[in-house]
């Protein structure tokens, strides 16, 4: 995989397979972990994308801009999973 933000030493790291089209999976140090991660979903806007979710009754955290080149924004499906929307900045 392809270390795109972090590594051994970093509290949160993103690695993207070989092939750019899959996903990226990004991996959080801690003591426990509860959840799985987080799926990544690419969007053309992230803004746009944000608004039409919140008019459909979604209301999270807003978009913001990332240190590791992403704007982005997480919401979380019904069984609890975590799932971010981005665009490389």
């Amino acid at each position: 995989m392809e270390l795109l933000y972090g590594g051994e030493q970093a509290s949160f790291s993103s690695l993207r397979a070989n092939d750019s089209e899959s996903a990226i999976l990004n991996l959080e140090r801690r003591d426990t972990m509860s959840r799985w991660g987080r799926l990544i979903f690419h969007v053309t806007d992230v803004d746009a994308f944000w608004t039409h979710l919140k008019e459909k009754g979604f209301d999270r955290e807003i978009p913001r801009d990332a240190s590791w080149g992403e704007r982005y924004f997480h919401v979380l499906d019904p069984d609890g999973h975590e799932l971010s929307f981005a665009r490389p900045l």
